[in-house]
Formats: structure tokens, sequence, C-alpha cells
């Protein structure tokens, strides 16, 4: 008879997943164009969509489809995702034309005026949200920029 005791095992873990969290971009259909607004970190991203940037408006702009798909390529590439949107459905606020909205501003893409209020196309859900908390109302009409 055998008294000897089994050995024993060595632990196996699996290993740690510590993938990058992607970031989201959201890119909105507003006329004939294709547009976003997203500060990078990377310069070497920024630089591969500097042709279609409008300093002016601080977003990027795509007149054709062509032109969107190439900078989707990038964006994937380079850690991002996306989110393509026609309908801006419930990422429009506006405020009185008398309020403050400086910090509204900033996460916006588009901006309308109207002889009344101020309306925002703004960036993302989290823009849109940080603008509520700001006193903006959601508009619920359809607007269009």
């Amino acid at each position: 008879m055998n008294d000897s005791k089994p050995k024993p095992q060595s632990l196996k873990f699996a290993p740690f997943d510590a993938t990058k969290r992607r970031k989201r971009i959201v890119i909105f259909k507003v006329g004939k164009l294709w547009i976003f607004k997203h500060f990078f970190d990377d310069k070497e991203t920024f630089k591969a969509l500097l042709d279609h940037y409008n300093k002016d408006q601080y977003r990027f702009e795509f007149k054709s489809i062509g032109a969107r798909n190439n900078a989707l390529k990038i964006l994937e590439q380079n850690g991002f995702d996306y989110e393509l949107v026609e309908d801006l459905t419930g990422y429009v606020v506006k405020l009185s034309k008398f309020s403050k909205y400086a910090p509204i501003l900033k996460n916006s893409v588009a901006t309308k005026e109207t002889a009344t209020e101020r309306l925002f196309l703004m960036k993302d859900l989290a823009a849109v949200e940080e603008a509520v908390s700001l006193d903006a109302k959601i508009a619920e009409e359809k607007i269009s920029f």
C-alpha cells in the first residue's frame, strides 16, 4: 500500500484583462455634413483628421460619406468607438436667450438662435445631462441645424 500524499497542485490564474476602455465619439448628420467634437490627447490622431477640422466651429466636419468613412477607420485604428446619429432627438437642449450659456456652449457641436432661445446640439448624452444640470431643457420638438 502506498501512503504517499498527493502533491499539491500549483494554482493557475487567468491573466487579468487590462485592455484600455475605448472612448466613444458621437458623429451627427447635420444637413449635408457629418460632424463631431472631440479633444484628442493623441496629436497623431488629430493630425490624421486635421484636413476636416473647422477651427471656427471647433469641430470636425465631413462633406461626403467617403471622407466620413475614412475618418471612422482612423478613429477605430486609434482606439475609438463611434456612433452615427441622424435623429438629433435627445441631443438638443435649449436655454432662454438671456441665460448664461458658456458652460453649455463648450460641449456643443452646433448652435442655433431663435427670437427667444438658444439651441445647442450637444456632443454626447453626458453633455446633455450636464447641460440639464445647468438649467437647460431638452428640446422635445424636432430641430434642424
